[in-house]
């Protein structure tokens, strides 16, 4: 019974214009048009006036309240109340419905190659065509329908990405900025060029990497090398006197500044202040004798002191030897005049004096004390570049000794390493003997000396699809023999045929092999063979057997590892193998080899 083919959404469900004209598959006629979008009627409505619309484009024109017809003013046959076009005036004209959609139609996108009728187009084409130009919804741009995902995937630049360092989402666009500081991103140790250290670990990594090169420590007083850091000890015995004369020139350079920053030299200063002793004596003197003037009793003119001084000099005898009187100051001596009497001088004056005085003793008395902290200053300094002289030789004494330590190590740590290559070269020559043997035990294992071989094949299906496929079309049975120093034989097998049984049937042959009692047999090797496909609910054995051609040199005394196969291209016919058959069981077939020891 016929499947019901399924409808398109009924007249009231539609929610589009009509189809574009370019669907058609045939020549377009004016009654499959709306009246509205003039494109290809989807679910037509007739209006009063007989003109018909879209069910979307007639309810989008009357959703504003009743309109007049278009169509009608447009053909000059206008009539109230007929061409008013409004709710319920109308009604679904299925007719020309079943018309339209039986149409032919094609695709109008570029590309596609897809054609039917309009229903089907409605119902499983449109919306759904590969090749539709859609906008990405995150970048706007015009790609194809099928293209979307490989566009969201790979080509939007707007896409979300999970980082696949630490899983954080990123916009693409940030790809850079995120990389700049992704804590999981595998960074390259610029030392040991360790690679995919995460980010986090890094500046873990650079503490201990013994390649990452850094600053001398004596970079602050001018060494500019870096250094990997295994090799730190070395360069610093290395440049030891370099170290120490950069330290020695640091050191000065300081002590030169310290000593730029004082208003003079220490010399300067050492003649200012003598200058300022001086200075200081002379008005002490000037200060203690204008305050003997200034307490005493008047004193008359310079004749009657003269006079007095005379009579005093000339009545009294002669005695121990006195002072002079201070002179008085020469400023004052040519105000002074013999009729007049020495007045004295004014508070202000002296205490001006006792100020200036004050003063000088406190500059004494800062250079004094700044000459003191140089003189400290200068005697730390010398000691802390005795103390870095002894620290050095100290320094270059232990480096020494670590150096020859260091010396040692890395000739037992070389010794080690040849010990360590010799070793994994004869583990290597160990692991192929073992190997070798293995293969030879095994070949052992399945050899048999009695002229009768059964050879297992498992996982049949596998290895004939590799056949099929040309990745393995032959396999080699491993070696039997007719007795234990008989002729040395093996089975070979195209699961897929060859030559004339190729692709139809199975093909298998026999082998004769080299041995190492060949020379004691008799050539060309003239037994009858049977080959055999085992039916292993035994029932029925595929079987076929041949007496060797002496003639072949398939069957002559072998000159290589092997002569050329000998068998039955068309052994068993696959079609035998692809039915339901009793040859293959658990995914395995056993095939069996007599040889006619006859004779031997």
């Amino acid at each position: 019974m016929a499947t019901q083919e399924p409808s398109p959404p009924s007249s009231m469900e539609s929610n589009k214009p009509g189809f574009p004209k370019k669907i058609l598959g045939n020549k377009l006629e004016d009654k499959h048009l709306c009246n509205c979008c003039h494109n290809i009627l989807r679910r037509p409505f007739q209006a009063q006036c007989g003109h018909r619309f879209c069910s979307y484009c007639f309810n989008r024109t009357v959703s504003n309240g009743p309109q007049k017809c278009n169509a009608c003013i447009k053909e000059d046959i206008f009539e109230e109340p007929t061409s008013i076009l409004k709710q319920g005036c109308a009604f679904p004209d299925n007719a020309v419905r079943r018309e339209v959609e039986h149409l032919p139609a094609v695709c109008i996108n570029e590309s596609c190659t897809w054609k039917g009728s309009i229903k089907e187009y409605e119902l499983n084409h449109e919306g759904n065509c590969e090749f539709m130009i859609i906008p990405c919804p995150s970048c706007k741009e015009h790609i194809r329908f099928n293209e979307q995902e490989r566009h969201n995937e790979r080509e939007c630049p707007e896409r979300t990405l999970n980082c696949k360092y630490c899983k954080e989402p990123f916009h693409f666009k940030n790809i850079k900025a995120h990389d700049e500081i992704c804590p999981k991103y595998p960074m390259i140790c610029e030392g040991c060029a360790k690679k995919k250290i995460p980010r986090e670990k890094y500046v873990d990594h650079i503490k201990f990497c013994s390649k990452f090169r850094t600053p001398c420590r004596f970079h602050v007083v001018g060494c500019d090398m870096s250094v990997e850091k295994e090799k730190i000890h070395d360069h610093e015995r290395a440049y030891a006197y370099e170290h120490l004369n950069l330290l020695l020139h640091y050191i000065m350079g300081m002590k030169v500044s310290m000593e730029g920053l004082q208003p003079q030299g220490l010399e300067v200063a050492g003649h200012k202040l003598v200058e300022l002793q001086q200075s200081l004596m002379e008005l002490e003197a000037r200060v203690s004798q204008l305050s003997t003037t200034s307490s005493g009793p008047p004193v008359q003119g310079a004749a009657a002191a003269a006079a007095a001084s005379s009579s005093s000099s000339s009545s009294g005898p002669p005695g121990p030897p006195v002072s002079a009187p201070l002179p008085p100051p020469p400023t004052l001596a040519p105000t002074l005049s013999v009729s007049t009497s020495f007045t004295p001088l004014p508070s202000s004056v002296g205490a001006a004096l006792e100020l200036q005085l004050h003063s000088e003793k406190t500059k004494v008395a800062e250079l004094g004390r700044r000459c003191t902290e140089l003189e400290v200053k200068a005697g730390t300094f010398e000691n802390v570049v005795c103390v870095l002289n002894r620290e050095v030789e100290r320094f270059a004494t232990t480096l020494e000794a670590s150096n020859r330590q260091h010396k040692l190590d890395q000739d037992k740590i070389e010794a080690l390493s040849n010990k360590v290559r010799q070793l994994e070269r004869t583990v290597g020559l160990k692991d192929l003997t073992v190997a070798e043997m293995e293969g030879r035990l095994r070949e052992m294992s399945a050899t048999t000396f009695d002229g009768i071989f059964v050879w297992r094949i498992s996982d049949f299906a596998k290895k004939r699809q590799d056949a099929i496929a040309g990745r393995a079309p032959a396999m080699f049975s491993p070696a039997f023999y007719t007795s234990k120093y008989g002729y040395k034989m093996c089975l070979r097998i195209y699961l897929n045929g060859d030559g004339t049984g190729r692709g139809s049937h199975l093909s298998l042959f026999f082998v004769v092999m080299r041995g190492l009692s060949d020379a004691l047999l008799k050539w060309p090797f003239n037994q009858k063979v049977t080959l055999m496909l085992l039916d292993q609910s035994n029932r029925e054995h595929i079987i076929d057997a041949f007496r060797p051609d002496v003639t072949s040199s398939s069957f002559q005394r072998p000159v290589s590892e092997m002569n050329i196969a000998s068998g039955c291209p068309l052994f068993c016919p696959l079609s035998k193998l692809d039915a339901k058959n009793s040859y293959i069981r658990d995914d395995t077939i056993f095939i069996k080899a007599i040889v006619d020891l006859t004779g031997l």
